[in-house]
């Protein structure tokens, strides 16, 4: 039940920050949060992680990453699931991807494209424009990698 919460939780923050970003900036507009490192900015990114794949026209892109993402959706709540029994530890890092995949799916579904704002730069050198759903999953990624680093170290002890 923890996971579903979560994951909705996820799914809402997301969405809410970025109905506030559609309705209160014009696209490509910029509002200096702390000066010299972040930036809030409305873009648009129709290709995946950090807009890579971006470039590539192709009808069937947007299609590709609305079932990769609803794949992940279903195949993360499936392993949490499954994996329940002794394993829960898992739910917090499956929640955080999954909630993130589904609301970016929800942004490519409304939009054709999914809706980024985060601005994290020093000086001239900015780390691609990013959302709440691309934090959620890269947090969840690392939890992930954690937690699977101490199931490895406590195997081998």
């Amino acid at each position: 039940m923890h996971y579903i919460i979560l994951l909705l939780t996820i799914v809402g923050l997301d969405q809410v920050t970025k109905f506030w970003v559609v309705n209160s900036f014009r696209l490509y507009e910029s509002r200096e949060i702390i000066p010299g490192v972040f930036n809030l900015l409305y873009a648009r990114n129709t290709g995946v992680a950090f807009s890579m794949f971006a470039h590539y026209d192709s009808p069937w892109r947007h299609y590709f990453f609305i079932g990769v993402n609803i794949a992940a959706v279903l195949g993360l709540t499936f392993a949490n699931f499954r994996m329940q029994k002794g394993q829960s530890r898992y739910s917090l890092p499956f929640a955080l991807i999954a909630g993130g995949a589904a609301g970016n799916v929800i942004d490519r579904l409304r939009f054709g494209s999914v809706v980024d704002f985060l601005d994290v730069y020093v000086g001239t050198h900015h780390w691609p424009t990013f959302n709440v759903a691309d934090s959620a999953i890269c947090v969840g990624v690392v939890f992930f990698l954690v937690i699977n680093y101490i199931e490895e170290k406590r195997k081998s002890l």
